[in-house]
This record gives structure tokens, C-alpha cells and sequence, in this order.
């Protein structure tokens, strides 16, 4: 399987970290909310539960997990660009409480002695520099019976209308509006990422033979975006 450069997609998120979360509501019309909140549904976290939000950028999930298992809970926010994490660490100092902890790290490099009731992932399963090896890494860092969940784009088949849709958008669409805030190239990262990201069917069948229990795999948007759900 081709491998992402770490260092590099570091980098890329560094750079982009102070226009992340507007960029992401401009290109998606805020549409990623509801796609996050359908990944949480999905997970069902509850009070009192112990979770980690890989690769969590800005916190998005962080925060809507940190909803469902208060107040006994906790959220643990890992990300390795220090940019990116600075953004969500601002964010939650307006909530003040200490039922979210943040953590720079590589996931690779997590102690697998802690175990997490659940895991979750929004737009980092793309960007590792091995997309087996961190679905492998999720199961070694669940508790039995665990539940991981993860937000990305689909690969969707070549030449279907889903496939072309993408390509013409995030072209004409996305790279332009990026480059006016001197990102283009950063955002043009994003197709070149897609093509070397599993589609759902390897997805499914990389986290079978991995060993999780369940396995279910959603497209939605027009088969733009994909939630992948893992049982231990």
C-alpha cells in the first residue's frame, strides 16, 4: 500500500491550521457538523466513557464527544501538528472544565497499555503515513468490545458521476478558493490524498482481517463522504 509522508502532511496542517475551521465551513457550506454529529450517532459515546479523538485537528469531535460522556467521562485530543492542536486548546479554554486532556503525539507512538472505550477519527485516516497500520493501532488501543469510528472522504469508483463530481469540485472549487488565501497548494493536497486512500470495500475488508467483530461502511453525500464503524 503507498504511504502517505508523514512529515509532510504535518506540515500541510501546520500551515492551514488558522483557516481550518473556516475553510472547512466555506467548502463544505458547514455541512461537516452534520456529518460529524451523524459519525457520533453512529458511535453512540455515553456518560462516563473514556474516548479518543485521533488526528483531532481543531477538536471538532473532541468537543460533541465530550457532550455524551459527561459528566463522568473523559476525551482525550491527540494530534502530532502543534499548530493545528494549539487551535483546539484555545477553543476549549472558553468551556473550563477538565473533562478534555490534549495530547501532541504521533498515534503510532501511543502507549497501547491505556485503552479507550472508543475512538474516533475525522479527516486523519487519509493522512497517516499508513492507513492499515492506524486502523491496526485503533484496535490494539480499544478496550474489548470497543468502538471506533471513522470520517473521510470516499474514493468513489472511476468515471461514475460521484467520481467526476469530486474531481470538478475540488478543482474548480476548492483549490481556487484556497489559493486566494495562499493554500492552494495545501488544498490541493486533498486529491492527491484521496487516490491513494482505500475505498470502502478495502476499508472493510483491511479491518476484518485486522480482527474487529463489526464492520460497516456508509457513503453519504452523494458518495462524496464516507463513515467507516468498527466493533473489538
Amino acid at each position: 500500500m503507498i504511504k502517505q509522508n508523514s512529515k509532510k502532511v504535518k506540515k500541510i496542517f501546520n500551515k492551514i491550521s488558522s483557516k481550518y475551521d473556516f475553510l472547512n465551513n466555506l467548502l463544505s457550506f458547514g455541512l461537516h457538523n452534520l456529518w460529524k454529529k451523524n459519525l457520533i450517532n453512529f458511535l453512540k459515546p455515553i456518560d462516563g466513557e473514556n474516548w479518543a479523538d485521533l488526528c483531532c485537528g481543531t477538536g471538532d469531535l473532541s468537543f460533541l464527544i465530550y457532550k455524551n460522556v459527561s459528566p463522568n467521562g473523559c476525551v482525550t485530543g491527540i494530534d502530532s501538528a502543534e499548530e493545528i492542536l494549539n487551535v483546539a486548546k484555545n477553543k476549549y479554554k472558553r468551556i473550563n472544565n477538565d473533562s478534555i486532556c490534549w495530547k501532541q503525539k504521533d498515534i503510532f507512538r501511543l502507549d497501547e497499555s491505556q485503552k479507550f472505550d472508543g475512538i474516533c477519527m475525522s479527516y486523519g485516516l487519509r493522512n497517516l503515513e499508513d492507513v492499515e497500520n492506524g486502523i491496526r493501532k485503533v484496535f490494539c488501543l480499544l478496550k474489548e468490545n470497543g468502538r471506533a469510528g471513522f470520517l473521510d472522504f470516499n474514493h468513489p469508483k472511476e468515471n461514475s458521476f460521484s467520481y467526476v463530481f469530486q474531481k470538478i469540485y475540488l478543482r474548480m472549487v476548492v483549490v481556487p478558493i484556497a489559493r486566494f488565501f495562499n493554500l492552494g497548494d495545501e488544498y490541493d493536497y486533498i486529491e492527491k490524498s484521496i487516490e491513494l486512500f482505500p475505498d470502502g470495500k478495502k476499508l472493510i475488508s483491511i479491518s476484518k482481517k485486522i480482527g474487529f467483530k463489526e464492520v460497516k461502511y456508509k457513503s453519504i453525500f452523494v458518495s462524496q463522504m464516507g463513515i467507516l464503524i468498527l466493533k473489538k
